[in-house]
């Protein structure tokens, strides 16, 4: 039998007890330094702990309560929102700001383009004026329009917002389907989409923005507001998340050109590198080659023939290729790729944050044991799958025509609509057009 210790009257054999306790306490905090809702907790625990710990077991148990209440201090000191930056437009103000009206940028509005418009586009545009520094010029029509304010009791909300000056309904004549051919803007001259272009091209607003048929868009971009100088074809450029909460990669193109020739993607890498360097803030942005291997003799024709061209222009920063595990690692700023592969991507990013979510929930522990890791976690799942959902990002830039335009998801409600008007807002506030322009003029020059 174990002896007993001359200051607790307890057993000395049960002095390890309490001490596998506190070790315990400390890796668990460690692991979990970031769950916020428990940090307080952490805190004040940490201190009981270490008490206890000096009563029980004397000198070895109040070092480990010390450690313990460390560690708590340094998860309270150490908490962020990895969402912060992205979530409150790049360097735009916070949206707990009170909004100035002389502030507020006039963003014009395909309210018919999108599978559930114009309903969802709608309430996105409400939210937004509530939440950006932004006013809306929303083209839609008319007899749709009203039925679906009524089905959704937005009436008296949008009523106040037109009252206010941030929402300005444009009417529009038959709009161009999702099913529509890309030519079909030609045929419905007064559609939403060429309503809402033409608000931009008469400087009634400084962006557009259309979750309807990816083509309609950029042939009525093409058509309405005309290519940059010096650039062949637009290019789609989407915002990717990477394993640093405060860095996205800008990846084009994404959709808008199937069959590329090298000189377009050495432009595209031209526009990609002046929007990341003037509205996302990079001082001198990294250009990726998406390809299959990192030498220079890897890829096919279009690789092989665009590398030397990205390689020696004095006016990038080439880092070389990018391979497809390389594209969310953070090395890259810019990567440059034809619209196939671009859309492969974009797609399957699309799929990972909802399949990631089912495979933890099935490796998690079931029982009670499996709830109580659950309850700790849940703060974490949710940031992972706003960081990978694709509503969090909204839209992406069509890049090379003479105007901010933002392409949503088909698929766009609410959520989405708010996301891409802040994208909008973010690009049409930092004068990246007029670098734009420089950059047409000096390709012409």
């Amino acid at each position: 039998m174990p002896p007993k210790d001359p200051e607790t009257g307890g057993q000395q054999g049960r002095r390890s007890k309490p001490n596998r306790t506190i070790r315990r306490l400390v890796i668990w905090y460690r692991r979990n330094a970031a769950v916020t809702s428990l940090v307080d907790t952490a805190t004040s625990a940490a201190g009981v702990a270490g008490n206890m710990a000096g009563n029980v077991a004397g000198a070895a148990g109040s070092v480990a309560g010390s450690v313990v209440s460390g560690a708590g201090s340094v998860a309270g000191t150490m908490v962020f929102d990895p969402l912060r930056r992205l979530q409150r437009g790049l360097g735009g103000p916070g949206e707990d700001t009170p909004i100035n009206d002389a502030d507020r940028l006039w963003v014009a509005v395909d309210g018919m383009g999108g599978d559930h418009a114009p309903g969802p586009i709608l309430e996105g545009c409400l939210q937004a004026v509530e939440r950006l520094p932004l006013r809306v010029r929303f083209v839609a029509e008319t007899e749709p329009l009203a039925a679906v304010v009524a089905a959704m009791g937005l009436q008296e909300q949008l009523d106040e917002a037109v009252s206010r000056g941030l929402i300005e309904l444009v009417p529009s004549g038959p709009s161009v389907g999702m099913d529509d051919e890309a030519t079909a803007v030609r045929k419905k001259r007064d559609a939403s989409i060429n309503r809402a272009m033409d608000q931009v091209k008469e400087g009634r607003a400084l962006a557009v923005y259309s979750a309807g048929n990816s083509g309609a868009v950029m042939a009525s971009a093409i058509f309405r507001l005309g290519r940059l100088k010096g650039i062949d074809r637009p290019a789609i450029g989407a915002l990717f998340p990477t394993k640093d909460p405060e860095q996205q990669v800008l990846v084009l193109d994404v959709g808008a050109n199937m069959d590329c020739k090298p000189e377009w993607l050495l432009q595209w890498a031209l526009l990609g590198n002046i929007y990341s360097r003037d509205v996302l803030q990079v001082g001198q942005p990294r250009v990726g080659l998406v390809n299959i291997g990192e030498e220079e003799c890897k890829g096919n024709d279009l690789c092989l023939r665009t590398y030397p061209l990205l390689a020696g222009e004095s006016r990038l920063q080439f880092a070389g290729n990018c391979e497809g595990r390389d594209i969310l690692s953070g090395e890259f700023d810019v990567v440059v790729c034809d619209g196939y592969t671009g859309n492969v991507l974009l797609k399957f990013l699309e799929s990972v944050g909802s399949v990631l979510l089912d495979v933890i929930k099935a490796e998690l522990p079931r029982g009670r044991r499996g709830k109580v890791g659950s309850a700790f976690l849940i703060g974490n799942l949710r940031r992972i799958k706003k960081r990978l959902d694709h509503a969090e990002h909204g839209g992406a830039l069509l890049l090379g025509v003479d105007g901010v335009c933002v392409i949503g998801h088909g698929s766009s409600k609410a959520l989405s609509v708010l996301s891409a008007l802040r994208l909008a807002h973010s690009a049409a506030s930092h004068g990246v057009m007029e670098n734009l322009h420089a950059l047409s003029r000096s390709a012409c020059g």
